[in-house]
């Protein structure tokens, strides 16, 4: 694996590094910065014992990436990521990950005046420090904050201390392969969230995928059916009149995405050992329809207030049911900490924005 780390001046990705290289072996590499690529004439008096590291210093990203490409299998991590076109050349390597680092300017300001105290040089003022920021990150041609959007992990690092920091990356597990290569039930999962965008029903985006033998038979969203006004066009009255959650459900007109998918395939097509990825737990009437067409297995990511019923049906019909949650991925908060009486800092998981009642949906927590 080879994580590169960017980041906003004193956001953390050193520490983030320093981390990996002395709990996990990590060995860092770096990439030799140009005047071109320099974002800033601001010096950051570095704490990272490993800063002036040079015995696996590179000149150009190519050479870099012909060093790490024949060494894949083991760690690397690098905090030298400062145009696209090293990170267009970085992302084509499958064993290649981006992560974001990135925190409120007071508290950058704070590490930085902290660092110059550690290494007696006068610290800048917050004006000072937020005009370098800027340029840092809005400079044409060369800042960064344009870079920071691509990365697949965008950490939000607020934490008050390196114990917190490490913490809470700790629990979030960086090293988790299907970050780069996702399973089979992370692959599938993904192919039902792309489905549930294409649903037009105005009450909330569902998406499915059928699988059979780990080959996708079918997929469905919901949404009216063919040849009828979508439902975002005011194609189902009842959808379309905010209609709560549970209530007159004989008069939606709407086709369940799970409904979608297995018209889509028919019963001959799905025979034994099929799997049905939803993003959200099949309602009670999809779960007849799943069991009578012959499913094996359901996987879900959110669950509805009705999964109960729902889980006693597929029970009785022998099908199984189980959830699934992916790597935490996107945006983190990484101040999501709880600190117990004891002042140990317990991660709390990150889990998807739970959805209100009147969708019928329940945190997973």
């Amino acid at each position: 694996m080879f994580i590169g780390l960017c980041g906003g001046i004193c956001a953390g990705k050193a520490s983030i590094a320093s981390y990996l290289v002395e709990v996990h072996n990590f060995k860092r590499i770096r990439l030799a910065r140009t005047a071109k690529k320099s974002a800033t004439n601001l010096h950051v008096p570095s704490v990272d014992p490993g800063a002036d590291d040079t015995q696996h210093t590179f000149t150009d990203i190519d050479s870099l990436l012909d060093f790490v490409t024949l060494r894949w299998k083991e760690a690397w991590v690098t905090t030298d990521i400062w145009d696209h076109a090293d990170v267009d050349a970085l992302l084509r390597r499958p064993f290649f990950l981006l992560v974001s680092v990135d925190a409120p300017v007071n508290v950058r300001w704070q590490r930085f005046k902290g660092q110059c105290a550690a290494t007696q040089l006068p610290p800048p003022t917050l004006e000072e420090f937020v005009l370098r920021n800027d340029e840092h990150l809005f400079a044409p041609g060369t800042g960064l904050s344009a870079l920071f959007q691509r990365a697949q992990i965008k950490l939000l690092n607020s934490t008050a201390s390196i114990t917190a920091l490490r913490d809470a990356i700790s629990s979030l597990n960086l090293m988790d392969e299907a970050r780069l290569r996702p399973s089979w039930d992370q692959y599938f999962m993904q192919l039902a969230d792309l489905a549930a965008r294409r649903s037009n029903c105005m009450k909330r985006r569902v998406g499915c995928c059928v699988v059979r033998e780990m080959r996708v038979v079918s997929t469905g969203y919901n949404g009216t059916p063919r040849g009828m006004k979508n439902c975002n066009d005011g194609g189902c009255p009842r959808c379309n009149n905010a209609a709560r959650g549970g209530v007159s459900l004989s008069t939606c007109l709407c086709l369940h995405a799970e409904e979608n998918a297995l018209l889509e395939a028919g019963r001959d097509r799905i025979g034994k050992e099929t799997t049905l990825y939803c993003n959200t737990c099949p309602c009670l009437t999809c779960s007849v329809k799943i069991t009578q067409v012959g499913i094996s297995e359901v996987v879900y990511n959110q669950g509805y207030v009705v999964d109960t019923e729902t889980a006693k049906i597929f029970a009785d019909g022998g099908v199984t049911l189980r959830q699934f949650s992916p790597p935490t991925d996107g945006l983190v908060d990484l101040s999501l900490c709880v600190e117990s009486d004891t002042k140990e800092l317990k991660v709390r998981p990150a889990i998807r924005e739970p959805l209100n009642e009147d969708s019928l949906i329940r945190s997973l927590s």
